[in-house]
């Protein structure tokens, strides 16, 4: 099935896609908007464009497993494409995924603002593959 990921941030969410056979995540893109109406709307349309049949949001979670400020974003991002779209959504713990997304940007030497513009679809990259592992 096609999945798509979300890493919601407060100015960039990255995005990512796997394979129909739920193999290999790979990076879309990333969104640059603050406002929350016209990321949805964004969103919608990556959506509409690519059609996938499941949404996974990174929840980040505190490192002591708690949810915080951030997570209650993240649910209420998700609250407000359900009304929208008839897919299910579902949430991935995403601790950790911006570091891990730095180190492996590091390791290629990806640096500066080439990094900024790509490490939220990387983030989103490691959501999505965190889920397909947890679920096979």
């Amino acid at each position: 099935m096609k999945i798509m990921s979300i890493d919601y941030g407060d100015a960039r969410t990255g995005i990512a896609f796997c394979d129909k056979k739920e193999i290999l995540a790979s990076p879309y893109g990333v969104i640059e908007e603050k406002y929350q109406p016209k990321l949805i709307e964004k969103l919608l349309d990556i959506i509409e464009k690519e059609k996938p049949e499941k949404l996974v949001i990174g929840l980040p979670r505190n490192m002591d497993g708690s949810y915080g400020y951030r997570c209650d974003e993240c649910r209420a991002l998700g609250e407000e494409l359900k009304k929208r779209i008839d897919l299910t959504i579902d949430f991935e713990d995403e601790r950790l995924t911006t570091v891990m997304a730095h180190s492996a940007l590091s390791t290629n030497n990806v640096r500066g603002e080439k990094r900024k513009k790509v490490v939220d679809a990387v983030s989103a990259v490691m959501i999505l593959q965190s889920y397909i592992e947890r679920n096979k």
